[in-house]
C-alpha cells in the first residue's frame, strides 16, 4: 500500500459534480476514492477503463436531435425493430 499521495486537480462542471457526487454517495465511496480507482484501473489496464471514440457524422446528426429534442419515441420493441429495419 502505497504511502504516500500526491494531489490531482481537475475542473468539472458543477452540475455534473454535484450528479456524480450524488452517485458516488449512494454507492458509499468517496470522490477521492472514485478517482484513485480510475486511476488504478488507468496503470493496470494501459489504457482509459471505457471507450472513448469521436462520434462519426450519423452519431453526431443523432446527438444535435437529441439535444434539440427531436426525440423518436416507439410504442414497444417491435416497432422499433421495424424502423430499424428501414434504416
Amino acid at each position: 500500500m502505497e504511502m504516500k499521495t500526491k494531489v490531482v486537480r481537475a475542473r468539472v462542471g458543477p452540475t455534473v459534480k454535484k450528479r456524480a457526487e450524488k452517485v458516488l454517495a449512494e454507492i458509499g465511496i468517496s470522490p477521492s476514492e472514485a478517482i484513485n480507482v480510475f486511476y488504478k484501473r488507468i496503470a493496470v489496464e494501459g489504457a482509459i477503463p471505457f471507450s472513448l471514440k469521436v462520434p462519426n457524422a450519423t452519431s453526431r446528426r443523432a446527438i444535435a436531435d437529441i439535444q434539440k429534442g427531436k426525440v423518436r419515441e416507439f410504442k414497444n420493441f417491435d416497432e422499433f425493430a421495424a424502423h430499424i429495419r428501414t434504416l
